[in-house]
């Protein structure tokens, strides 16, 4: 068989039947990419997903969506959930059966999630600073490596809380905060979120502010209160919206410390018996919800590979009914070009020429749509970290 023969008539037949065959390509590209690519984002995801929360034993919210609850405390997501009050937070560490760290994420600087919390969440997670250090007061804050590098931004340089209404009556004001440290990257939500002292995140909540002194205050700034011993200030006193050394002082919060608001408590038990313990204590309580993130993960992914097996058999159907028609195609094509065909016998071309030359189109297109997806593939999995963050956080 004259295969230099076979390989020229076979790619000038294709190249001349250009649209046909991107279509065949395309179609075939598909049916193999789409199980694949499926496959490996949800054993990706999972990946990301179950490798933060096997890391974290156990997560205290109050009572409602576990999903949601874990979701929050791991991955900064969900800020409209219900809150707990932050004594919740202190009853753990005070029962001496576990570390308690507590976490409020509602607030976001951008895209960035401001996370409130405290020093043991950044040994809890091993954190290596790229520069700068810790908060040591209100108004810092730690950055993650994404935040940094998406904003240009290192030690010294400002983050802005971003408003939660385009007109806060309340008089809240965005809050000015000073970068003392970014971290390393560390391939999880980390890298996204802006971290601040629990109080600061309080203060961007308008449960605490700044503010001159009373006693520094001028005429115009009091109001009248019919006793010389008590100073009161009047609306035209502006609050700070940036704490420095100078005004920290100034800062203070109306109302008992214990009673402000968290979004969850990381809980770390201080052995299997501690564990069994604080499960055992929050197991009757109805406002509160102790759940273990491991556990949940395992309930979503039971649910996400029942869907997927649901839509794997779907797309098998489709590949079969495609690669079916596409042999259809080839069966059709032969059909048609019997002119062309009975052209080349006379010029001596044999019957298994011909059959070959079919076979060759075949296998040119398969071969290409199956290059084709392996390179699409490889795309995908070099993507597939950023687009989980993107998608999961």
């Amino acid at each position: 068989m004259n295969w230099s023969g076979l390989f020229h008539l076979g790619s000038r037949y294709l190249a001349g039947n250009r649209t046909k065959t991107i279509l065949l390509v395309s179609a075939f590209t598909l049916v193999w990419l789409l199980p694949a690519a499926i496959t490996l984002l949800a054993g990706k995801v999972e990946e990301h997903l179950r490798s933060r929360a096997d890391e974290t034993p156990l997560v205290l919210g109050r009572a409602g969506s576990a999903l949601e609850l874990t979701f929050n405390a791991l991955h900064f997501t969900k800020p409209e959930m219900a809150t707990l009050p932050y004594r919740e937070a202190l009853k753990v560490a005070e029962s001496g059966l576990a570390q308690a760290i507590p976490l409020y994420a509602r607030f976001h600087a951008g895209s960035h999630s401001i996370v409130g919390t405290t020093f043991d969440y950044f040994r809890f997670r091993e954190f290596d600073y790229a520069e700068g250090r810790a908060f040591l007061r209100m108004g810092e804050c730690v950055v993650g490596s994404a935040v940094a590098q998406a904003n240009e931004i290192g030690v010294g340089d400002y983050v802005i809380s971003s408003p939660e209404t385009l007109f806060d009556l309340a008089g809240v004001y965005p809050l000015k905060m000073t970068v003392c440290g970014v971290l390393e990257s560390t391939g999880s939500p980390d890298d996204e979120a802006v971290f601040v002292d629990l109080k600061t995140t309080w203060i961007i909540e308008g449960l605490g502010h700044g503010h001159i002194a009373a006693a520094e205050a001028g005429e115009d700034e009091r109001l009248e209160t019919g006793n010389e011993n008590v100073v009161r200030l009047n609306a035209s006193v502006v609050e700070y919206n940036e704490i420095t050394p100078e005004t920290v002082e100034s800062f203070h919060f109306h109302g008992e410390e214990e009673d402000n608001p968290v979004s969850a408590v990381i809980v770390v038990p201080f052995g299997a018996k501690e564990q069994a313990l604080i499960k055992g204590r929050y197991a009757g309580v109805k406002d509160l919800s102790l759940v273990e993130p491991a556990a949940e993960m395992d309930e979503l992914f039971e649910t996400v590979f029942s869907v997927q097996r649901i839509v794997l058999g779907m797309l098998v159907l489709v590949g079969l009914a495609t690669l079916a028609l596409g042999l259809l195609t080839f069966l059709l094509s032969y059909r048609l070009r019997t002119g062309e065909f009975a052209s080349l016998r006379h010029m001596g071309a044999s019957p298994r020429m011909l059959k070959a030359l079919i076979g060759f189109e075949a296998a040119f297109v398969f071969a290409l749509s199956i290059l084709l997806s392996v390179v699409l593939l490889w795309s995908l999995l070099s993507l597939a970290p950023t687009l989980i963050r993107l998608l999961v956080g």
